[in-house]
């Protein structure tokens, strides 16, 4: 049985899947200080976030990574699946950054110094379509060529036992 992944997209899962498991890591068992820091930043982008406590935050925010990552690093996780997930993770990092004061140059897209530990998490998102388009677009066009393939093989075997029926129809007439 084929894994459902391709050679070429091993090495951005691995990349992207260690990274973000160990980034889940590290924050499984953060202190009081930590996790009010983290709940902070998060509530301040995601006034939703307010009411969840912040240790509770930061166990939930580990646990999705920790799961992201796994998924990422797992070769039987399909492409499309992974992708969905580190797209997801991406854009909710990249909403900090895009939200959050302080984050970007006045007017700009571009990161101020503080802003640039998560400015540089684009490459995340990058890697998360990447994945998501090769799951979804580049599996159906090859499953498309399957089936023509197959289908061609078909027609061959019907013009071959088309041809055969002619002979001895001929045969038999003569």
């Amino acid at each position: 049985m084929a894994l459902p992944i391709t050679l070429s997209e091993i090495g951005p899962r691995i990349s992207a899947g260690a990274f973000i498991l160990n980034s889940g890591l590290g924050k499984r068992g953060a202190d009081e200080e930590a996790a009010a820091g983290l709940h902070g930043f998060a509530a301040g982008t995601y006034p939703f976030l307010q009411d969840v406590e912040p240790r509770q935050f930061a166990r939930a925010l580990s646990t999705a990574e920790i799961a992201i990552g796994a998924a990422l690093l797992t070769p039987f996780v399909p492409t499309a699946v992974a992708g969905a997930l580190l797209t997801g993770f991406a854009g909710g990092l990249l909403g900090l950054y895009l939200q959050t004061p302080g984050m970007r140059k006045e007017g700009s897209l571009a990161p101020t110094e503080q802003g640039l530990s998560i400015a540089k998490d684009v490459w995340l998102l990058g890697i998360g379509v990447g994945l998501l388009t090769r799951g979804t677009v580049d599996r159906g066009s090859t499953r498309v060529e399957r089936a023509a393939k197959t289908l061609a093989r078909a027609n061959k075997r019907v013009s071959r036992a088309e041809r055969k029926a002619e002979r001895k129809a001929l045969r038999a007439a003569s």
